[in-house]
């Protein structure tokens, strides 16, 4: 494959990104790579320390796919020993470490979902066992004497801790070192990372100049916020789009996020090019181009690239029957009550039928005025119904029929 000049492969790689450590060597990097046809190493790590993919991991993955696209060598590092240490990143508190068998459970489930973005003939995966592990105490405690307490300590979440006298792990000190150390071991060109990682990336290039070689470039991603809209994107949140929920769900979700969000979530998850990206935007802006289309759209394009293409033309069929024409969905849950029930508490209802996760949620949901009984508002969560049939609907996505045995 033919590569771009090197000016618009970087007009690429810039694209989403917050910043990039050091622009010119990377361009350096990039022309050195087409002058003499030969692809960069691209490496980004990922610890598997959940099961699943969210949308937030996926904007390194897109980034990663657009280094393929370019011709480059891309490296997907799962850290099954790193995950076992925990990135102390963002931490007020030591880590509970996992165990090999869960790392090793949740790495095999990762190389499923990446290749729903990544082009698994142009993806190398490798685990940091297999250099990590191979270090003798003498060469771990060389890799140490390569820092000091002081550079660590200029980490804010360290330092914050220090001055707490709350409690850090001497363990906790190695985990940005054999991170770094994974950029020696495959001497990567280029590092992909969030901006919290920004700390991590960097030892890496001071690791590699140490071990005589060439710095690598950084390309640091900015944090993917959540359905809320102010927090990253984390599941233990609950504010997450995963990637391998229900193609209803997810298009449900992403149609909840803000118009502004959406612009963000266009620039980092889209593949429109960058020229009709900024004809979106320019088109939002002067009225000519109306956000909740524009929202459809993206919506429909995502759920696609994990579904399939039929499956976010679906999504987006339903949703308009549902919102539009105030229809239902195609299938509905179905709650049967006990023959003996003369009443029934919608909260524990909404419980066992699995919409929401406790009755304390669902107590919040009504109060807060985001539950309905065949159509009509229902905010008494203490207020009881004769046994019958009903039409539960909660939030804007889910709902719930209730019937008889």
């Amino acid at each position: 494959m033919e590569m771009l000049p090197p000016e618009e492969q970087l007009k690429i790689i810039k694209r989403g990104s917050v910043e990039i450590l050091v622009e010119e060597e990377l361009l350096k990097k990039i022309r050195r790579s087409f002058d003499t046809n030969t692809p960069l190493m691209v490496k980004a790590g990922f610890d598997p320390t959940a099961p699943d993919i969210h949308l937030g991991h996926t904007v390194l993955l897109e980034k990663m796919r657009q280094f393929q696209d370019l011709g480059h060598e891309v490296i997907l590092i799962i850290g099954d020993l790193t995950g076992m240490i925990g990135d102390p990143t963002g931490r007020s508190e030591i880590r509970k470490p996992l165990t090999r068998e869960q790392v090793l459970e949740n790495a095999e489930t990762y190389k499923e979902q990446v290749f729903k973005i990544l082009a698994p003939e142009k993806t190398r995966i490798r685990f940091n066992s297999e250099w990590l592990e191979k270090l003798t105490p003498m060469e771990i405690i060389k890799l140490q004497a390569k820092q000091t307490v002081a550079r660590m300590l200029e980490r804010e979440d360290f330092r914050q801790r220090f001055e707490n006298h709350t409690p850090i792990g001497i363990h906790e000190f190695i985990y940005p070192l054999f991170q770094g150390y994974d950029s020696v071991a495959l001497r990567a060109d280029v590092e992909i990372g969030g901006t919290d990682q920004k700390f991590n990336l960097l030892m890496g290039r001071e690791l590699q100049q140490e071990y005589g070689q060439e710095p690598q470039a950084l390309v640091l991603m900015p944090l993917l916020e959540g359905t809320d809209g102010v927090k990253k994107m984390s599941k233990s949140l609950g504010n997450y789009i995963g990637i391998t929920e229900t193609p209803k769900e997810m298009f449900g979700k992403i149609m909840s996020i803000s118009d502004e969000l959406m612009l963000k979530y266009y620039e980092l998850l889209s593949h429109l090019t960058i020229e009709e990206l900024a004809a979106l935007k320019k088109g939002i802006e002067s009225g000519e181009a109306h956000p909740m289309e524009a929202k459809k759209s993206l919506a429909s394009e995502i759920v696609g690239r994990f579904h399939g293409i039929q499956a976010g033309i679906q999504a987006r069929e339903e949703f308009e029957h549902i919102f539009k024409d105030k229809g239902l969905p195609e299938e509905v849950p179905l709650f049967k009550l006990a023959p003996d029930e003369a009443e029934i508490w919608l909260p524990k209802i909404m419980k066992l039928s699995g919409i929401v996760k406790s009755t304390g949620e669902a107590i919040r949901l009504i109060k807060q005025g985001g539950v309905s009984v065949d159509n009509e508002k229902f905010d008494d969560p203490d207020k009881k119904l004769p046994a019958g049939e009903y039409l539960l609907k909660v939030g804007k996505r889910r709902f719930l029929k209730i019937t008889r045995e």
